[in-house]
């Protein structure tokens, strides 16, 4: 019998990243809703908590939304004390070569943290439990600022591209139209 020939499949390009983006996502949401489990301090979930989504915040802004997106984010504030938002990512050839699986676990998971946060925000609003939303809020807002800091980035890095088709095309047109009245 003649084996059927399938596609192959295609891993993720950095399975260590990977791994990472999701821990510290993971570990976050984990401890927080084991974390009762263990401890009677309020204070002691509430900063390994926060450490553990801040990590978390730290590695995607600045690890593996590079590696496994190719998009970086940053916020400054300029001289008359403005935020401004920088954005940086691949030219358009290397984002399009990006691996599909890794760029899908990323924009999932960023986007489920925030949805998980928002449950157990809303539980903790159930239960009346005012300090647990604090940690809650923390950690939503560190997932939240990743969400708006890679959805312009990615925005950023189309409108980049689009302008630079548009006026390679234009000066594509202009030469051609240069060469073909010089010959005349």
């Amino acid at each position: 019998m003649i084996p059927l020939l399938q596609p192959p499949v295609e891993n993720y390009a950095n399975p260590k990243t990977c791994f990472f983006h999701v821990l510290f996502k993971a570990g976050a949401l984990a401890f927080y809703i084991l974390s009762s489990l263990f401890f009677n301090s309020f204070v002691i979930i509430f900063v390994v908590t926060v450490f553990l989504a801040a990590l978390d915040f730290w590695v995607v802004k600045n690890v593996s939304g590079r590696i496994l997106v190719g998009l970086r984010w940053w916020n400054e504030i300029n001289d008359l004390g403005e935020s401004v938002w920088k954005f940086e990512s691949l030219d358009q050839e290397s984002l399009s070569r990006m691996n599909k699986k890794d760029s899908w676990l990323f924009w999932w998971t960023l986007y489920l943290t925030a949805v998980a946060w928002t449950v157990l925000g809303i539980f903790s609003l159930i239960k009346f439990q005012a300090d647990y939303l604090l940690v809650v809020g923390v950690c939503l807002t560190l997932s939240i600022a990743n969400i708006i800091g890679f959805t312009k980035c990615r925005k950023d890095a189309k409108k980049q591209f689009q302008q630079f088709a548009t006026q390679t095309i234009a000066s594509q047109f202009s030469s051609t139209l240069q060469s073909a009245f010089s010959v005349v």
